[in-house]
């Protein structure tokens, strides 16, 4: 099948981002999906006749560009291709997937080398140019989520070459989360799909920058864990020395929480609204030979607790907000915004006069400046916070220079 790009969709991709909305296909193209004339969810038609499904190889066109390169088609997505080939290179099959899968694993065997880590990202979808397929290890089981329908198809063909590779590297167990559009139909948060070898278990520990952590694979949120925080969690911890009053807002399964105890903050607070992940939080404090029963967790909501705290005039001289994403679309923003400004409103008002504030992001949606206009002197109704340093997500969750979309996290340390 060939697709015809706009002119704007075909400069895109040739700046190098990976992926072709449907609004980009242009009419005239041999086998083209004509602008306009296709929704989501239909087939576009194949040169020479048929139907386009999910997972077929496409060739992109555009005026005065017979061959801009090759991708795989999404019939049930917004983003009808997602690019993998930009060369003339001989084919797009599993055997050239498998490639740049192996060229991924083999950068965190030097990234992650002697460190005690033994959870991190081995294929970060569009960064690391394998679109849509996102691999996490967990020590020795390794998740696999598809961000679209197109690879479940190839799923079958990949599993081998993924069982061959991981083997290698001491993992044992691979496991499926599919999201959103893909084609297992698999919500994320449902049990764990098993795709190879012994079947993972529902939970385990791990090691990162040597800190034990509980990992809920069963039912935890992405593929179990947020590892694009992980270094993060290391700056936490180091913020924490001295602090006597920590607070740790949409605390999940605790990470930033046990970071700051072992660090050396006197009092931790970790505020959730999930009674669960409370438990989880409990069992990597006590991993790690610190007693949450010096500690608080509370089940709440994050806005509730603060405006409580408020109240009591309680003040914290750390204190880490983590949300969940405010924006899941463009069409959202405007509404996480002022999410964003209400929630920082309300923890500046609970944060002692020399504290230190990390207030994260998560949303593609929203770009940096976007964000630290939510933390203006006029939202925290203060004037003595500075900005110490932005961070984002680490090295094994890469992106590409044209592909804004991948530098979603935002983390900004305010003193």
């Amino acid at each position: 099948m060939r697709v015809h790009l706009t002119a704007t969709a075909a400069a895109a991709v040739r700046r190098g981002h990976p992926w072709v909305y449907r609004d980009g296909i242009a009419g005239g193209g041999e086998g083209a999906e004509r602008r306009g004339e296709r929704r989501r969810g239909e087939r576009a038609p194949r040169a020479g006749g048929g139907a386009a499904a999910s997972g077929d190889v496409v060739e992109l066109s555009a005026e005065g560009a017979p061959f801009l390169g090759r991708g795989l088609w999404d019939a049930d997505s917004a983003i009808a291709v997602r690019v993998f080939q930009r060369a003339q290179a001989p084919a797009l099959d599993e055997r050239a997937i498998a490639e740049r899968l192996e060229r991924a694993f083999a950068l965190r065997d030097r990234w992650f080398e002697g460190r005690d880590t033994t959870a991190y990202r081995l294929c970060n979808g569009e960064g690391d140019r394998v679109p849509s397929l996102v691999i996490d290890r967990y020590d020795r089981v390794a998740v696999v989520r598809l961000d679209g329908g197109m690879l479940a198809p190839w799923l079958d063909r990949l599993l081998p070459h993924l069982a061959r590779a991981l083997g290698a590297r001491g993992v044992r167990s691979i496991g499926l989360r599919a999201r959103g559009e893909a084609a297992s139909g698999d919500a994320e948060g449902k049990k764990l799909a098993h795709l190879h070898g012994p079947p993972p278990p529902d939970r385990l520990f791990v090691r990162e920058n040597g800190v034990a952590m509980e990992v809920d694979l069963a039912r935890g949120q992405k593929t179990g864990a947020f590892l694009d925080q992980r270094d993060n969690r290391a700056r936490v911890r180091a913020l924490a020395a001295g602090r006597r009053r920590v607070l740790n807002l949409f605390s999940y399964a605790g990470g930033f929480s046990v970071a700051a105890a072992l660090g050396g903050a006197g009092r931790v607070t970790s505020v959730d609204s999930a009674p669960a992940a409370h438990a989880t939080a409990q069992r990597t404090f006590r991993e790690n030979g610190v007693d949450p029963a010096a500690h608080e967790f509370v089940t709440a909501d994050a806005f509730d607790f603060l405006e409580k705290a408020r109240a009591r005039g309680d003040r914290y001289d750390l204190i880490i907000s983590d949300p969940p994403s405010f924006a899941p679309s463009e069409r959202a923003k405007p509404r996480a915004l002022g999410a964003y400004r209400r929630l920082h409103t309300a923890v500046a008002r609970v944060l002692d006069r020399g504290g230190v504030l990390c207030a994260a992001s998560c949303s593609s949606h929203i770009t940096a400046e976007d964000f630290l206009a939510t933390l203006d002197d006029a939202t925290l109704e203060r004037d003595d916070l500075r900005i110490r340093a932005i961070h984002g997500q680490p090295e094994d969750h890469p992106t590409l220079p044209a592909w804004w979309e991948g530098r979603y996290l935002k983390f900004v340390v305010l003193e």
